[in-house]
């Protein structure tokens, strides 16, 4: 007798049409309408991370129902899809409306998770452009996307990737795909700037009030700036910000794109474009080249954000009502920056004990690191395992100036003699990843993938997925880049 033979089987994608998500707050906000069917779609990959969260059933994610769901071809139960409505300041300069130009959100899980499709055609907001994503930019996202996950950096998560053989257009004819998109919200700073801007003061507070509720309770009752919530809202997502950004620069990740729109409400990392992890430490590297400027220099991402916050602060001022107020709530977001960006730095370095000479030992590295050039990502690995075995050879075979390395590592070493080794090994092999998604390992999946071989980013999803582990048989994934990535591009339409 089947015990489960009474049992239903487990729901495909079922989205709540209650009114208590991001479509409760109205017209104002977005404009319902369907995605843009794609033809012969198929599977790029998907993440059973992510299903789980879903609660989806294997069985019905392979499905072709699914299939047609993911591409846009199909509704799910309970969606009303809706595209959203912002604006922004990009490269520093105000832009005014933007919007879900090529992003149609499906709904709302009963667990409270934003459903989105990304490439899935144009919307009220798209302006000039087609609405469309290539399977380029969608398996970079979706990679990134659980690789930043697997981090331990906030971020939204990537359910599938779809692809289809209809043209995109962008500096070459590409082919069009969707990516599935996962957060508790996407609600981003530039959706308070677009209400504050056209001085529709009862949206604004209306949107403030549901993220306050639905997100941030504790600024209605816990001891806020003045008395006001408001401010008290402004104050946590600096605080949230301040502290993802703190885990961007310590594990050297460049966003690329750090406009007000891209900027999100809950201080999760989102929309991956022209994003990089380093390579080479060159503190003013500039991944986006579309980004002519530097604007968005991998040196320059911290105070950045604190502009951007500055933006929200802004567009909150007529509810706060207070200048000073508004100030004083930016105030703790160079204090949590400096305390978080120091707390993940001495655990890179196995510190398990927090000393008066620190920072110095942290600056100290750092400058070496950008004086020689050295690759980021090996140089922490190799310092982890050099404490774990006792041997710091392989990390001083990476440096063109040893002997700058040995007057470092004569301090380091006398410092990190003062703690229980194994402990201080054990905490660096957790915080320093062995695998990141380089540029170049992401341009081999994409070129495998559009010849139809996905084995490639299905090895990659799988290393990302637990980046601390050492996946014997893999070393090549962790490897220094080939000549060649320095030559990979990535712009805005990436």
């Amino acid at each position: 007798m089947n015990p489960h033979a009474d049992c239903p089987p487990a729901p495909p994608l079922d989205l709540t049409d209650d009114c208590g998500g991001f479509a409760s707050l109205g017209p104002a906000f977005f404009t319902h309408l369907n995605p843009t069917p794609l033809p012969q779609p198929y599977w790029v990959g998907t993440s059973g991370g992510v299903a789980d969260l879903l609660g989806l059933d294997a069985a019905w994610l392979a499905s072709d129902e699914a299939l047609r769901v993911f591409t846009g071809n199909a509704c799910p139960p309970g969606s009303r899809p809706l595209a959203s409505v912002y604006s922004g300041h990009q490269f520093g300069v105000w832009a005014g409306q933007l919007g879900d130009g090529r992003a149609i959100l499906l709904g709302e899980t009963t667990g409270g998770l934003e459903v989105q499709l990304k490439g899935s055609g144009r919307t009220p907001y798209s302006r000039m452009g087609d609405g469309r994503a290539v399977l380029r930019s969608s398996i970079r996202e979706f990679l990134c996307s659980e690789a930043m996950h697997a981090l331990g950096i906030p971020s939204s998560r990537a359910l599938c990737v779809t692809g289809s053989p209809a043209p995109v257009h962008r500096e070459e004819t590409e082919t069009a795909a969707v990516v599935t998109r996962v957060a508790q919200s996407f609600i981003r700073f530039g959706h308070f700037e677009h209400f504050a801007a056209r001085d529709m003061e009862k949206e604004l507070r209306t949107l403030a009030d549901y993220v306050i509720d639905r997100y941030y309770p504790a600024c209605r009752t816990a001891p806020q700036p003045g008395g006001n919530a408001y401010a008290a809202l402004l104050q946590a997502v600096s605080e949230r910000t301040a502290t993802m950004v703190a885990q961007w620069q310590a594990v050297g990740f460049c966003h690329g794109v750090m406009n007000t729109d891209n900027m999100s409400i809950l201080g999760l990392t989102i929309d991956y474009g022209p994003f990089q992890f380093l390579d080479a430490f060159v503190p003013g590297h500039v991944c986006n080249h579309s980004d002519t400027q530097g604007r968005y220099a991998y040196n320059r991402q911290p105070n950045v954000a604190y502009w951007n916050l500055f933006c929200l602060a802004q567009a909150l001022l007529p509810l706060i009502g207070d200048q000073e107020l508004a100030q004083a709530a930016l105030v703790s977001y160079k204090t949590v920056f400096s305390t978080e960006f120091m707390a993940r730095m001495r655990a890179k370095l196995g510190l398990v004990q927090e000393g008066a000479g620190d920072a110095d030992l942290i600056d100290g590295i750092l400058l070496l690191l950008a004086k020689n050039g050295v690759d980021y990502t090996i140089f922490w690995r190799r310092l982890s395992q050099a404490v774990a075995h006792n041997d710091f050879e392989p990390v001083r075979d990476l440096f063109a100036d040893p002997a700058g390395w040995d007057r470092w590592e004569l301090s380091y070493s006398a410092l990190l003699a003062l703690m229980n080794k194994e402990l201080s090994a054990d905490l660096m092999l957790k915080t320093n990843p062995k695998f990141v998604l380089r540029n170049h390992l992401g341009e081999q999946a994409i070129r495998a993938a559009k010849l139809g071989d996905f084995s490639e980013l299905r090895t990659l999803q799988r290393l990302l997925e637990r980046p601390f582990d050492e996946h014997p048989g893999h070393d090549a994934w962790a490897d220094f880049p080939p000549d060649w990535a320095s030559s990979i591009e990535i712009s805005c339409s990436s």
